[in-house]
């Protein structure tokens, strides 16, 4: 664990999401949500919501804001965009790499040939607008194999990787580049927004809910955080951190973006989401090749189980909100009661919890509700996306079941358009069958890949982390 101080002129900012009582000294909120007890000095310097480091005390507020994720970074400081080299690994897509040099003019650039067809030359028109440096592999070794190629061969202190189907936008190094002024972070990421948004139904679907866009919210990176993982498509890191990792993980085909980001921060190190970056990516929409790289996906969970027990479940609420949605979803007198009762008992046990601030029943009330209703809409997520064959045979097994789960389907579907209607424009029909053939087809690859490791962790629920 690093224990680098945070330099004068950092700043760190309270999420607008936080909600501070007593007088600032108590904040709640973060992902996981938390409750953080500040010290009256502590409190006093964050003032009306901003935090300037002026000195060792300050730097050690603004470190505890940013662990517990109530604070966002707002660095002054950054490095040189001449300290980074872009690594794009690359396999039998020219085209893509001649769009993506035009709009890298002055940087640094290996490409790593990853056993082409044919051996990629770069023409010299495109050469000029960037140092081009290509290494080739005879065969093809993968893209983490790839990228730590590109990674050995650098020497800046930082290195961005960049897919050969993805386009950056004015300004997305420089936005990622100031969250390096701290220098506990190792790996910043960028919002991957889509190339094309209009051409077709799919494409607005994917404009909408591409699974490499992490949404608006900045965050830390965290694995049982709001963002618990980004993609390899486009990451900035700090060479040495990854380096001293060993790189990528060159004997994983999937998931190996996730795998590095829990082992840098198993190492300590802190990994931001930055979506003022936006880099835009060419996906997949064709329905054949949508549906493959959704099950793709999905089959990555489980090499992730094996390497990182717990943290890839599926599903994490607590107990008590899975005995109080299994009682209310009899719908039976009896089993109302015994919900009711199970939230009841969770409410005293929460207000505790808040018992030094004003009405702590009120504020334990309001935390309840979110959490369960929030738990709910988690549980009706996993039927219908990690678990849906369970889901499928339980329907056919009950009536009752059948009912619920269409219900649920249903609900979970037009909640996720009526959050997302404003970004692409697809009617809640339409959207809600994307949505359900998008959740089959990860959770198609889920089980795949959990047979052919012949392990079920990627499949097992877990209680969320304390």
């Amino acid at each position: 664990m690093r224990h680098d101080r945070l330099p004068d002129g950092f700043g760190v900012r309270i999420d607008p999401r936080v909600r501070a009582y007593s007088g600032g000294r108590i904040l709640i909120g973060g992902s996981p949500a938390r409750l953080l007890r500040l010290a009256p000095e502590a409190a006093e310097m964050i003032g009306d919501g901003y935090l300037e480091v002026d000195g060792p005390k300050s730097a050690v507020v603004a470190r505890r804001l940013l662990d517990s994720g109530v604070g966002n970074p707002r660095p002054r400081l950054l490095p040189s965009p001449k300290d980074v080299t872009v690594i794009v690994p690359l396999h039998n897509n020219v085209d893509g790499l001649i769009r993506l040099l035009a709009a890298l003019r002055g940087h640094n650039v290996i490409v790593v040939d990853d056993g082409s067809d044919q051996p990629v030359r770069i023409p010299d028109n495109r050469g000029a607008r960037c140092r081009v440096t290509v290494l080739r592999h005879d065969r093809k070794q993968g893209p983490a194999a790839a990228r730590n190629a590109g990674l050995r061969a650098a020497t800046t202190d930082f290195v961005a990787f960049l897919d050969s189907d993805v386009v950056p936008r004015s300004g997305w190094l420089e936005v990622m580049l100031g969250h390096f002024s701290d220098p506990e972070v190792a790996l910043v990421a960028p919002r991957i927004v889509a190339l094309d948004a209009e051409s077709n139904a799919l494409a607005r679907y994917e404009h909408t809910r591409s699974s490499l866009d992490l949404g608006r919210r900045e965050s830390a990176v965290q694995s049982r955080g709001l963002v618990s993982y980004v993609p390899s498509a486009a990451l900035l890191v700090r060479r040495h951190a990854l380096l001293a990792e060993g790189g990528f993980d060159e004997s994983m085909q999937v998931a190996e973006d996730v795998d590095l980001c829990w082992r840098l921060e198993r190492e300590g190190w802190r990994l931001r989401y930055e979506p003022a970056a936006h880099v835009a990516h060419d996906h997949r929409i064709s329905f054949r090749a949508w549906f493959g790289r959704k099950l793709f996906y999905g089959t990555g969970a489980a090499p992730l189980g094996e390497r990182h027990s717990g943290a890839v479940s599926p599903l994490s609420l607590p107990s008590w909100t899975v005995v109080a949605a299994m009682l209310f979803a009899t719908l039976s007198k009896w089993g109302v009661f015994g919900g009711l009762l199970t939230l009841a008992t969770a409410l005293v046990r929460l207000r505790r919890v808040f018992a030094e601030l004003d009405n702590p029943t009120r504020i334990a009330a309001i935390y309840l509700s979110r959490g369960f209703f929030a738990g709910i809409w988690r549980l009706a997520s996993a039927m219908c996306r990690h678990y849906w064959p369970v889901t499928m045979l339980a329907m056919l097994a009950s009536r009752r079941i059948r009912q619920i789960a269409v219900t649920m389907a249903i609900a979970d579907g037009l909640a996720d358009w009526f959050t997302h209607r404003d970004a692409g424009g697809l009617d809640p029909f339409r959207y809600v069958a994307y949505k359900r053939v998008d959740d089959i087809a990860y959770g198609t690859g889920l089980w795949v890949g959990a047979f052919r490791a012949r392990s079920l962790k990627a499949l097992k629920p877990t209680p969320p982390s304390s």
